[in-house]
């Protein structure tokens, strides 16, 4: 094959609607998909609906040899397996590759396989459903922020973001992408882990104040790991209040995700994270890779994260015992 701008790894809800906006603006893709999925896409093309209505075909790579080269390699598979689906993509030829992956393993995972040079950092406040009929309800476009790890902003980086957002995905480059993705995932672990422990609706469990206590000594503990890695935070990008959430009262930290849950209601009532669409759908959790990542990065540390640990355990259970 040819050498596309963007080849896109993953098929799903995000990978979809990345890989039709960017087709209907006039760049090349090629898309790798695996199973059913892949035949969905051959037999109907990728299907867009809610906020972009899009029908495309796309080029279509069901193996990951047939890619060999392109400009930007964007992951955008769930993270179960991403080791080896990046050591079967080792020898492709890339300027960048990105991860819209949850979580922060995925920069490492990149750095490793393609040098922290070529990686760039992203995080997607950008959702989609992918249905059972292989649409696409896209639901949600506020912004991917996209950018270098080492802070700069090169021309590369530049282009990458104006292609996506011109394509009609929101997006934004930025110089402090590795703060801003833990600014999420500080915040992200207990959203997921009350998700798949409750089973309810995101409002639903950001309001009740015993699930709210948890993500708060979450979300305390996995501050903590960051400050010990070095890594500062941000305010305004986190999906809590997150300085409240830290440096207030316990008391004061459970209203700030109470009221979290409260603007939820409001706004997206019928909003599901990912991982409950995962857990009821049978699929594998993404949480081996989110946290058990940051509990072996806080043994690296000697740093004790207790209701992390006894949370992990938790969902590990539900992982295994699921319906399949």
């Amino acid at each position: 094959m040819s050498r596309s701008e963007f080849a896109i790894v993953g098929a799903g809800a995000l990978g979809s609607i990345l890989a039709a906006h960017l087709i209907r603006s006039g760049r090349s893709v090629a898309l790798l998909a695996r199973g059913q999925r892949a035949q969905q896409v051959r037999e109907q093309g990728l299907r867009i609906k809610g906020l972009s209505e899009i029908v495309t075909s796309v080029e279509l790579l069901t193996d990951p040899a047939q890619l060999r080269e392109t400009g930007t390699l964007i992951i955008a598979t769930k993270t179960p397996g991403s080791e080896q689906t990046l050591a079967s993509l080792r020898h492709v030829q890339l300027d960048r590759a990105v991860s819209i992956q949850n979580g922060v393993m995925k920069d490492d995972l990149l750095s490793q396989t393609y040098g922290r040079d070529r990686t760039l950092g992203a995080l997607a406040d950008t959702s989609g459903e992918l249905l059972a009929s292989g649409d696409v309800l896209f639901t949600r476009n506020v912004n991917l922020f996209i950018g270098e790890l080492d802070g700069t902003t090169s021309d590369t980086a530049r282009s990458i973001v104006k292609a996506i957002d011109d394509a009609g995905v929101r997006t934004t480059l930025v110089s402090d992408i590795v703060s801003r993705e833990w600014s999420k995932f500080v915040c992200w672990v207990g959203f997921v882990s009350l998700s798949l422990t409750t089973r309810a609706i995101t409002w639903r469990f950001l309001s009740d104040p015993d699930a709210a206590l948890l993500i708060v000594r979450l979300t305390r503990e996995l501050a903590s790991l960051a400050k010990a890695l070095g890594i500062p935070l941000t305010e305004d990008r986190a999906l809590l209040p997150l300085r409240a959430v830290l440096d207030g009262t316990e008391a004061e930290a459970i209203e700030g995700v109470r009221k979290a849950g409260a603007d939820y209601q409001a706004r997206a009532p019928e909003h599901r994270m990912s991982s409950l669409q995962d857990l009821l759908a049978g699929r594998a959790l993404e949480i081996h890779e989110t946290l058990g990542y940051a509990l072996r990065k806080a043994k690296d540390l000697n740093l004790s994260l207790p209701v992390l640990a006894n949370t992990y355990a938790l969902v590990s259970s539900i992982d295994r015992t699921r319906d399949r």
